[in-house]
């Protein structure tokens, strides 16, 4: 992507973001926009929980490395 273009996505400001929402508002009108929120909203609900779960599984499999594998016999020694 060249500079220029970098430059330009920069300038966009509060203005432009409003003019940019109009228009989608007038193109797909209120009901489909708000459905699509919602969709968005579902996905990052669910993006969250699938980051969640990967974490618990991380932690787990580490627990389960770090299990005392002393044999019984040398437990009771100490």
């Amino acid at each position: 992507m060249p500079l220029r273009e970098i430059i330009m996505l920069n300038n966009i400001g509060i203005p432009g973001i409003l003019l940019i929402a109009v228009v989608v508002l007038v193109l797909f009108g209120r009901g489909k926009v708000s459905s699509l929120m919602g969709e968005v909203g579902k996905g990052i609900t669910a993006f969250k929980k699938g980051v969640t779960d990967g974490k618990q599984e991380i932690e787990t499999e580490k627990a389960e490395e770090a299990k005392d594998v002393t044999p019984e016999a040398e437990k009771d020694n100490t």
